[in-house]
């Protein structure tokens, strides 16, 4: 097991915290670590541990200016893929959403998958001469 000072730990806000864990775990490979559904649950994979918080956890509390925090926004947690197209494929018929279709830059091929709160996911097969991670 990783230790806490290994992890990388990341909160996405969601609005229903059991749809998420659904999600990461059975299309994207996490493990659920602990679920105290629906306010809460930490899913992981590999040295990533995602933080899903609901509307009802100390996280979803409104700022003393009064905005609530929500799911959703453009910042993402970031997955490289060895054939992007197989694996948008599998996602499709799994009934993932997705942003967009696949884009190909100068390092390579991306794409947006949406979870069900609308938080992103980019999943990124590198071109043959890029760094593994752009």
């Amino acid at each position: 097991m990783t230790s806490a000072q290994e992890m990388v730990n990341v909160r996405y806000m969601v609005d229903d915290v059991q749809a998420a864990i659904d999600f990461y775990t059975g299309h994207l490979g996490f493990g659920l670590r602990f679920s105290a559904a629906p306010a809460f649950a930490d899913v992981s994979r590999g040295n990533l541990r995602l933080l899903l918080a609901g509307p009802d956890s100390s996280a979803g509390r409104p700022m003393p200016d009064g905005r609530k925090p929500g799911p959703g926004g453009w910042n993402r947690i970031h997955f490289i893929v060895p054939d992007i197209a197989a694996e948008v494929a599998r996602l499709r018929a799994e009934g993932v959403c997705f942003r967009n279709d696949i884009v190909t830059g100068p390092g390579g091929k991306q794409i947006l998958v949406e979870d069900p709160a609308g938080n992103v996911v980019e999943l990124f097969e590198p071109a043959a001469t890029s760094p593994p991670s752009r």
